[in-house]
């Protein structure tokens, strides 16, 4: 049944790729000039990369892949749009920033993908597109080379819950626990746009925080930092403002913090 999620997804992204390549959310034209796409957290907790072999899953059209390739890493990109893809390969070659795009579904790579790597990287807006965190977490650690890490950051769980439509307050509209139930969407726009799209349908699942940490842990991986942050890096709720730092934030009078984001490090050990 996945498969068929995967291929309705698939159909939905392929189509983003133009949308989001041509928003100002993703401002592709400003990335040709800065060769940077990488907020200020990830770049601060990631490092120096220099020389590192990096794997980037679900990479979408590559910015951020480029953007480690120009800081120095030897990159890897993964993602399951073709459109996407093709459209990476042709940002590397524009801008001679050498890097490598597969396109493949992260559950499948090992059928596309050998070797090892010193980093396995993903970030803002993966999981949600996963149904099993166990399989991927799996996947992490057969491409993680001992004394690699893995890092990821991306919106919080809790702050996930949040009904869009109300600009005023919070309300909870969606459950923490699913299960691991597939919940489907219909919508005409995408988050980076008001580009309409004829590919309304897309599925997601949705993870709480123990479930991404256990599998991590089950596969023998060392967790060394776990961060929650009171900001989100787009506006996630119509209540979010944007702060001078890039991310956003609720306003100043709004009585309650929550979780909105988190990243996480987590280490292979030595053989």
């Amino acid at each position: 049944m996945n498969d068929e999620y995967f291929d309705t997804n698939r159909k939905n992204w392929n189509e983003r790729v133009e949308i989001h390549s041509k928003s100002k959310f993703y401002g592709l034209e400003k990335f040709k000039k800065t060769r940077n796409s990488l907020l200020r957290l990830e770049q601060k907790e990631l490092g120096d990369v220099s020389g590192k072999l990096m794997l980037h899953l679900q990479c979408h059209f590559g910015m951020d892949s480029l953007s480690l390739a120009n800081m120095g890493a030897i990159v890897t990109g993964v993602d399951f749009s073709d459109k996407a893809v093709e459209l990476a390969r042709s940002l590397s070659k524009e801008l001679a920033i050498p890097a490598n795009f597969i396109e493949s579904n992260i559950y499948s790579l090992t059928e596309h993908l050998t070797g090892q790597f010193d980093i396995v990287f993903t970030s803002y807006g993966v999981l949600a597109w996963l149904p099993d965190l166990e399989n991927w977490a799996k996947i992490i650690n057969h491409f993680l080379k001992p004394g690699g890490f893995f890092y990821i950051i991306d919106g919080h769980p809790f702050g996930q819950l949040f009904d869009e439509k109300f600009k005023d307050h919070l309300r909870i509209a969606y459950n923490y626990f699913t299960e691991g139930q597939v919940e489907h969407y219909e919508d005409g726009y995408t988050y980076a746009s008001d580009t309409p799209m004829k590919n309304k349908t897309a599925y997601e699942w949705r993870h709480p925080i123990s479930s991404i940490i256990n599998n991590l842990v089950n596969v023998g991986l060392t967790i060394e930092k776990f961060h929650e942050y009171p900001y989100s890096e787009y506006k996630s709720h119509p209540m979010l403002f944007k702060h001078e730092d890039g991310y956003y934030y609720f306003p100043p009078e709004f009585p309650y913090k929550v979780p909105l984001m988190f990243s996480l490090k987590a280490f292979k050990k030595e053989e």
